[in-house]
């Protein structure tokens, strides 16, 4: 026959108080009642788990043994209401955004547009540095442009784009929708650093085809690249998510004969508890990146 939870619940506070009057007063209830509720368990257990005599009750070897597993099932009931209530706190912490600087300017602002009211801290971050604060788990999510997943993330590919061709408005090329690499002949350039991953892929494409550009300006970032092109210093090639940003009167945007490949990565960490709205702004990145491909 089983005992209730009602009766472990007795036994426990007996065992720890010592005495049926005092494990009373910790309940809330009456020694005979208290009294009632661990006869009843010793019948359905079928032994006895005190010696009784005078005002206090001695326990049994069994009441020893048994009084430890319930020690343990309630140490691990605690356990599991402090990690709720740590679940609880980290729900109403801000939700941790990481994405390097393109993304955050170009993606980042129109997929918030698409969430409900919520807190959200956005860091921009350049490889290496973002890979590593991803490793070591400090954030919700992170947007990169790199598909390589750091250690103890999962990388996921939400949209695999090209690089396009950025000129005044005013340019003689501007004319042509698509754009070769002699196109660029001669013409003033404004280059990522030395160092981008684009600007090395896109310096050895010319360099392979035998085409020399005038490279005047090089910066670090993209919008700025846009900027300098729309101030007339010079044509360029960056990510097609910060020329829809930057398109205006002044800059226009132009397709590739060759596809230089641009890819929006999410970045999940595997060992940070899920916030609740990782979900929903994935969906919101994804729209934002249909509604700038649309």
């Amino acid at each position: 026959m089983s005992i209730s939870h009602r009766q472990v619940e007795v036994f426990r506070a007996v065992m720890q108080a010592g005495s049926l009057t005092a494990a009373a007063q910790a309940l809330h209830s009456s020694q005979p009642t208290l009294s009632r509720e661990i006869a009843l368990m010793e019948q359905r257990l079928g032994y006895a788990l005190f010696e009784r005599g005078g005002a206090r009750i001695r326990p049994t070897a069994a009441a020893l043994a048994l009084f430890e597993t319930v020690q343990r099932h309630y140490s691990g009931l605690a356990e599991v209401q402090a990690q709720a209530r740590a679940l609880a706190q980290a729900e109403l912490q801000p939700f941790e955004l990481l994405a390097q600087p393109a993304l955050a300017h170009a993606l980042v602002p129109a997929a918030l547009a698409r969430c409900p009211a919520a807190a959200i801290s956005i860091t921009p971050a350049e490889s290496p540095l973002l890979e590593a604060w991803m490793a070591e788990q400090r954030f919700d999510l992170a947007l990169t442009e790199r598909p390589e997943a750091p250690s103890g993330c999962q990388a996921e590919v939400l949209a695999d784009l090209a690089e396009v061709a950025v000129l005044p408005a005013d340019h003689a090329l501007a004319a042509k929708p698509v754009l070769e690499l002699a196109d660029f002949a001669g013409q003033a350039f404004i280059s990522l650093a030395p160092t981008d991953p684009y600007r090395v892929q896109i310096d050895a494409l010319f360099a392979a085809a035998g085409i020399a550009r005038e490279l005047r300006v090089q910066t670090h970032s993209a919008a700025t690249v846009c900027a300098l092109v729309a101030a007339g210093l010079g044509l360029a090639i960056v990510n097609p998510l910060t020329a829809q940003a930057c398109v205006g009167a002044q800059l226009v945007v132009r397709e590739l004969a060759v596809r230089i490949p641009f890819r929006v990565v999410l970045l999940t960490p595997l060992h940070r508890p899920r916030h609740r709205l990782a979900a929903v702004l994935r969906q919101a990145v994804l729209g934002a990146l249909d509604g700038a491909a649309g």
